[in-house]
């Protein structure tokens, strides 16, 4: 043993730092441009994002230490209870901003439809590892994982939550494909989903989701109504330029230019004040987490350990990716925040629930014999 293992105590020691240390670094620096957006204040966004993080660090760290079977028993009984949640909010839930997507429980208000973004990756893993290799190309092994993910999205959509129930069927379709599903069978559900696409847009979406849409092909169409976010967006993230305006000199969001600088566009907040250099902090931090994760999953030794990995990295990825693009005028302005550096506790609920999840596996992982691939 090393004279820093003896030094250092082996819990301490045992930790992933190699993700911890840049998760942290990611946080502080959260803070630190919602401490910007609140004009200089800690109050109320920053010491807030910094409380829950360390309130979910500890739930995350509980997460780590469950055992497997303890997981697999709960698996189904969580996604019913989730599922029951998102039916409680149709009937008792809070309307907020014209959406119905909370319950009020007195000590807190919970968004139950971010609760089955990582439970929707756990019970198809838990689906697939019991199913036999042998019926992976059976009807069985699409249509059940299907239904699986359809009810919950149907009720996410009820609310009305396009971005959510679209991360719900990523994370999802995600594991459908890493357990071995034939890829035809993809490429077929792509040609509905293109068929469906028009049907969906005119009859499935709110009028507000349809201008979205609309916004993204031609945001200076409408840039003082629909097209306003991604415009003043695209103007803040631009004059950031190299190295930014300064720490605290954001003009677009202390101007109030910036709708939600504090939440879904923080992202612009930060690049206006710390350019192109403070935007290659973030995706490399951001990189660095999702490479261990990878990791973590190629290391598993059994299925439903590699596909619970796999599918909560996909979720975490879903957060990054659409949100970047969603700033950028390259995707709809679907409400999807940052991770971990935007305010709100539902998003950094889940995403610490992912990462919990993730220092689960690996601690499975580390405390494995050594053999080929189980259930």
């Amino acid at each position: 043993m090393s004279r820093a293992g003896s030094i250092v105590p082996e819990p301490i020691a045992r930790q992933p730092w190699a993700m911890l240390i840049p998760l942290f670094l990611l946080v502080l620096f959260g803070a630190a441009v919602l401490y910007s957006a609140a004009g200089g204040s800690m109050q109320p966004f920053a010491s807030s994002h910094l409380v829950r993080f360390s309130v979910f660090l500890v739930m995350a760290s509980i997460i780590a230490s469950l055992p497997r079977e303890f997981v697999k028993f709960m698996t189904y009984p969580a996604y019913i209870g989730v599922l029951l949640l998102l039916i409680a909010v149709e009937v008792i839930g809070q309307v907020g901003g014209g959406s119905q997507r909370w319950i009020d429980f007195g000590f807190m208000v919970l968004q139950p439809s971010e609760l089955m973004k990582p439970v929707i990756v756990i019970v198809l893993a838990r689906f697939y590892a019991s199913l036999p290799v042998g019926l992976i190309t059976d009807w069985r092994a699409i249509l059940i994982p299907a239904a699986l993910i359809a009810v919950p999205m149907a009720f996410v959509l009820l609310q009305p939550d396009l971005g959510t129930s679209l991360a719900i069927a990523f994370g999802g379709a995600v594991v459908m494909l890493l357990a071995g599903l034939p890829m035809r069978w993809f490429i077929g559900g792509g040609v509905l989903a293109a068929i469906a696409a028009p049907l969906a847009f005119f009859f499935g979406l709110q009028d507000y989701q349809q201008r979205r849409v609309m916004t993204l092909f031609d945001p200076e169409s409408d840039p003082l109504g629909a097209g306003y976010h991604i415009a003043q967006s695209k103007i803040a993230i631009g004059s950031g330029g190299i190295v930014g305006k300064g720490f605290n000199n954001g003009s677009q969001s202390h101007l109030q230019y910036l709708p939600e600088p504090h939440t879904d566009f923080v992202f612009a907040t930060m690049a206006e004040e710390w350019g192109l250099i403070g935007g290659i902090f973030v995706i490399g931090v951001f990189a660095i987490i999702l490479r261990w994760g990878m990791r973590v999953a190629l290391a598993s030794r059994d299925r439903f350990s590699n596909l619970v990995a796999a599918g909560m990295v996909a979720t975490i990825f879903f957060y990054i990716a659409v949100n970047l693009m969603m700033v950028m005028g390259m995707a709809p302005v679907v409400g999807i925040p940052l991770p971990f550096m935007s305010h709100g506790g539902s998003s950094m609920m889940t995403n610490m629930i992912c990462i919990g999840a993730l220092m689960m596996v690996n601690r499975w992982n580390r405390n494995a014999p050594r053999g080929g691939l189980g259930n």
